[in-house]
Protein backbone atom coordinates (compact mmCIF):
# COMPACT_ATOMS: atom_id res chain seq x y z
CA UNK A 1 0.00 0.00 0.00
CA UNK A 2 1.39 3.43 -0.97
CA UNK A 3 2.23 5.76 1.89
CA UNK A 4 0.34 9.04 2.24
CA UNK A 5 2.43 11.98 3.43
CA UNK A 6 0.79 14.52 5.72
CA UNK A 7 1.30 18.17 4.81
CA UNK A 8 1.06 21.29 7.00
CA UNK A 9 0.55 24.61 5.20
CA UNK A 10 1.68 27.72 7.12
CA UNK A 11 0.22 30.71 5.27
CA UNK A 12 -1.74 33.69 6.63
CA UNK A 13 -3.60 34.39 3.36
CA UNK A 14 -6.46 31.88 3.30
CA UNK A 15 -6.85 32.22 -0.48
CA UNK A 16 -3.24 31.26 -1.16
CA UNK A 17 -3.45 28.50 1.44
CA UNK A 18 -6.43 27.04 -0.38
CA UNK A 19 -4.65 27.24 -3.75
CA UNK A 20 -1.66 25.43 -2.25
CA UNK A 21 -3.99 22.82 -0.76
CA UNK A 22 -5.48 22.17 -4.19
CA UNK A 23 -2.02 21.92 -5.76
CA UNK A 24 -0.88 19.40 -3.13
CA UNK A 25 -3.98 17.24 -3.21
CA UNK A 26 -3.85 16.93 -7.00
CA UNK A 27 -0.79 14.73 -6.45
CA UNK A 28 -1.42 11.20 -5.19
CA UNK A 29 0.46 10.38 -2.00
CA UNK A 30 -0.20 13.65 -0.14
CA UNK A 31 -2.91 14.92 2.19
CA UNK A 32 -3.09 18.38 3.72
CA UNK A 33 -3.79 17.92 7.44
CA UNK A 34 -3.99 21.56 8.48
CA UNK A 35 -3.63 25.16 7.34
CA UNK A 36 -2.05 27.38 10.02
CA UNK A 37 -2.12 31.18 9.80
CA UNK A 38 0.39 31.96 12.57
CA UNK A 39 3.51 30.61 14.26
CA UNK A 40 1.51 29.87 17.43
CA UNK A 41 -1.13 27.88 15.54
CA UNK A 42 1.51 25.96 13.57
CA UNK A 43 3.52 25.00 16.66
CA UNK A 44 0.37 24.01 18.54
CA UNK A 45 -0.64 21.69 15.71
CA UNK A 46 2.86 20.23 15.43
CA UNK A 47 2.98 19.56 19.16
CA UNK A 48 0.06 17.16 18.76
CA UNK A 49 0.43 15.86 15.22
CA UNK A 50 4.12 16.07 14.25
CA UNK A 51 4.29 12.31 13.76
CA UNK A 52 1.75 12.56 10.94
CA UNK A 53 3.56 15.40 9.13
CA UNK A 54 6.16 14.74 6.45
CA UNK A 55 6.19 18.11 4.71
CA UNK A 56 5.62 21.76 5.67
CA UNK A 57 4.87 24.49 3.12
CA UNK A 58 6.05 27.68 4.82
CA UNK A 59 5.57 31.34 3.90
CA UNK A 60 8.33 33.83 4.77
CA UNK A 61 5.77 36.35 6.02
CA UNK A 62 3.47 35.37 8.90
CA UNK A 63 1.96 37.70 11.54
CA UNK A 64 3.75 36.63 14.73
CA UNK A 65 7.20 35.60 13.41
CA UNK A 66 9.29 35.54 10.29
CA UNK A 67 9.17 32.38 8.22
CA UNK A 68 12.92 31.95 8.69
CA UNK A 69 12.58 32.04 12.49
CA UNK A 70 9.90 29.39 12.30
CA UNK A 71 12.02 27.39 9.84
CA UNK A 72 14.84 27.08 12.38
CA UNK A 73 12.38 26.33 15.18
CA UNK A 74 10.81 23.46 13.24
CA UNK A 75 14.24 22.23 12.20
CA UNK A 76 15.40 22.08 15.85
CA UNK A 77 12.40 20.18 17.19
CA UNK A 78 11.11 18.14 14.23
CA UNK A 79 14.06 16.91 12.22
CA UNK A 80 12.03 14.29 10.35
CA UNK A 81 9.94 16.98 8.64
CA UNK A 82 10.97 18.45 5.30
CA UNK A 83 10.26 22.14 4.71
CA UNK A 84 9.53 23.95 1.45
CA UNK A 85 9.43 27.74 1.40
CA UNK A 86 6.47 28.98 -0.66
CA UNK A 87 6.82 32.74 -0.58
CA UNK A 88 7.04 36.00 -2.48
CA UNK A 89 10.40 36.72 -0.85
CA UNK A 90 13.03 36.99 -3.58
CA UNK A 91 15.84 38.54 -1.55
CA UNK A 92 19.07 36.59 -1.88
CA UNK A 93 19.76 36.84 1.87
CA UNK A 94 16.42 35.17 2.60
CA UNK A 95 17.02 32.45 0.01
CA UNK A 96 20.52 31.77 1.32
CA UNK A 97 19.38 31.43 4.93
CA UNK A 98 16.54 29.13 3.89
CA UNK A 99 19.02 26.94 2.00
CA UNK A 100 21.33 26.89 5.03
CA UNK A 101 18.34 25.81 7.07
CA UNK A 102 18.02 22.75 4.85
CA UNK A 103 14.82 23.51 2.96
CA UNK A 104 13.83 20.81 0.51
CA UNK A 105 12.89 23.45 -2.07
CA UNK A 106 12.15 27.15 -2.48
CA UNK A 107 9.12 28.19 -4.56
CA UNK A 108 8.53 31.85 -5.40
CA UNK A 109 4.94 33.10 -5.59
CA UNK A 110 2.87 33.08 -7.65
CA UNK A 111 3.57 29.35 -7.68
CA UNK A 112 2.98 27.52 -10.95
CA UNK A 113 1.15 24.20 -10.71
CA UNK A 114 3.83 22.50 -12.84
CA UNK A 115 6.59 23.67 -10.48
CA UNK A 116 4.68 22.49 -7.41
CA UNK A 117 3.97 19.14 -9.07
CA UNK A 118 7.67 18.75 -9.93
CA UNK A 119 8.65 19.41 -6.31
CA UNK A 120 6.10 16.94 -4.94
CA UNK A 121 7.13 14.26 -7.43
CA UNK A 122 10.80 14.70 -6.47
CA UNK A 123 9.86 14.51 -2.79
CA UNK A 124 8.04 11.20 -3.28
CA UNK A 125 10.91 9.69 -5.25
CA UNK A 126 13.59 10.78 -2.76
CA UNK A 127 11.62 9.62 0.27
CA UNK A 128 10.90 6.25 -1.35
CA UNK A 129 14.54 5.74 -2.31
CA UNK A 130 15.92 6.70 1.09
CA UNK A 131 13.43 4.46 2.90
CA UNK A 132 14.50 1.48 0.79
CA UNK A 133 18.25 1.91 1.29
CA UNK A 134 20.64 1.49 4.20
CA UNK A 135 23.67 2.58 2.18
CA UNK A 136 24.06 4.49 -1.07
CA UNK A 137 26.82 4.90 -3.61
CA UNK A 138 27.90 8.35 -4.83
CA UNK A 139 26.10 7.76 -8.13
CA UNK A 140 22.84 6.81 -6.38
CA UNK A 141 23.09 9.83 -4.09
CA UNK A 142 23.75 12.17 -7.01
CA UNK A 143 20.68 10.85 -8.81
CA UNK A 144 18.54 11.15 -5.67
CA UNK A 145 19.62 14.73 -5.06
CA UNK A 146 19.55 15.58 -8.76
CA UNK A 147 23.18 16.62 -8.55
CA UNK A 148 25.69 15.55 -11.15
CA UNK A 149 29.31 16.49 -11.85
CA UNK A 150 29.67 19.37 -14.27
CA UNK A 151 30.12 18.39 -17.90
CA UNK A 152 31.40 20.34 -20.85
CA UNK A 153 28.94 22.37 -22.89
CA UNK A 154 27.56 20.32 -25.79
CA UNK A 155 28.60 21.32 -29.29
CA UNK A 156 26.12 23.47 -31.25
CA UNK A 157 24.75 20.49 -33.18
CA UNK A 158 23.84 18.68 -29.94
CA UNK A 159 22.39 21.84 -28.39
CA UNK A 160 19.88 22.15 -31.21
CA UNK A 161 18.18 18.95 -30.01
CA UNK A 162 17.21 20.49 -26.64
CA UNK A 163 13.62 21.36 -25.90
CA UNK A 164 12.43 24.86 -26.84
CA UNK A 165 11.68 27.55 -24.27
CA UNK A 166 8.40 26.91 -22.49
CA UNK A 167 8.58 23.11 -22.90
CA UNK A 168 9.70 21.26 -19.78
CA UNK A 169 10.74 17.59 -20.08
CA UNK A 170 8.92 16.49 -16.91
CA UNK A 171 5.68 18.12 -18.02
CA UNK A 172 6.13 16.80 -21.56
CA UNK A 173 6.53 13.26 -20.23
CA UNK A 174 3.36 13.73 -18.17
CA UNK A 175 1.47 14.96 -21.23
CA UNK A 176 2.66 12.02 -23.33
CA UNK A 177 1.71 9.53 -20.61
CA UNK A 178 -1.73 11.10 -20.17
CA UNK A 179 -2.38 11.16 -23.92
CA UNK A 180 -1.27 7.55 -24.26
CA UNK A 181 -3.78 6.45 -21.60
CA UNK A 182 -6.68 8.50 -23.00
CA UNK A 183 -9.35 6.47 -24.79
CA UNK A 184 -10.55 9.40 -26.89
CA UNK A 185 -8.92 12.44 -28.52
CA UNK A 186 -8.27 15.18 -25.96
CA UNK A 187 -9.03 18.89 -26.04
CA UNK A 188 -6.70 21.36 -24.32
CA UNK A 189 -9.31 21.63 -21.55
CA UNK A 190 -9.39 17.83 -21.09
CA UNK A 191 -5.60 17.67 -20.84
CA UNK A 192 -5.36 20.69 -18.53
CA UNK A 193 -7.71 19.02 -16.03
CA UNK A 194 -5.84 15.72 -16.26
CA UNK A 195 -2.37 17.17 -15.59
CA UNK A 196 -3.38 20.03 -13.28
CA UNK A 197 -2.22 22.84 -15.56
CA UNK A 198 -3.78 25.83 -17.30
CA UNK A 199 -5.51 25.45 -20.65
CA UNK A 200 -2.89 27.64 -22.35
CA UNK A 201 -0.09 25.42 -20.98
CA UNK A 202 -1.86 22.26 -22.15
CA UNK A 203 -2.42 23.76 -25.63
CA UNK A 204 1.25 24.77 -25.88
CA UNK A 205 2.38 21.19 -25.26
CA UNK A 206 -0.24 19.74 -27.60
CA UNK A 207 0.76 22.05 -30.43
CA UNK A 208 4.41 21.21 -29.78
CA UNK A 209 3.62 17.49 -30.19
CA UNK A 210 1.78 18.24 -33.42
CA UNK A 211 4.76 20.23 -34.72
CA UNK A 212 7.06 17.33 -33.85
CA UNK A 213 4.83 14.85 -35.69
CA UNK A 214 4.06 12.95 -32.48
CA UNK A 215 0.39 13.93 -32.42
CA UNK A 216 -2.29 15.10 -34.80
CA UNK A 217 -5.19 17.51 -34.35
CA UNK A 218 -8.68 17.35 -35.75
CA UNK A 219 -11.44 19.95 -35.78
CA UNK A 220 -14.69 19.03 -34.02
CA UNK A 221 -17.74 20.87 -32.75
CA UNK A 222 -18.52 21.07 -29.05
CA UNK A 223 -21.89 21.18 -27.34
CA UNK A 224 -22.33 24.91 -28.02
CA UNK A 225 -21.52 24.51 -31.69
CA UNK A 226 -18.10 26.11 -31.57
CA UNK A 227 -15.22 24.35 -33.32
CA UNK A 228 -12.55 22.92 -31.04
CA UNK A 229 -9.30 21.11 -31.66
CA UNK A 230 -8.98 17.55 -30.40
CA UNK A 231 -5.61 15.88 -30.22
CA UNK A 232 -4.41 12.29 -30.29
CA UNK A 233 -0.99 10.68 -30.41
CA UNK A 234 0.14 9.25 -33.70
CA UNK A 235 0.59 5.46 -33.73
Amino acid sequence: MNKTHGVLIIEDDFRIAEINRQFVEQTAGFRVLHEAKTRAEALSFLAEHAGQISLVLLDAYIPDATGLELLWEIRRHYRHIDIVMVTAAKEVDTIQEALRGGVFDYLIKPTQSERMAHMLDRFLKERALLEQKQEMSQEELDRALNRHPAVAEPPPAAASSSLPKGIDKLTLDTVLSTMAQAREPQTAVDLAKAIGASRSTARRYLEYLVAQGKACAEQAYGEVGRPERRYRLNP
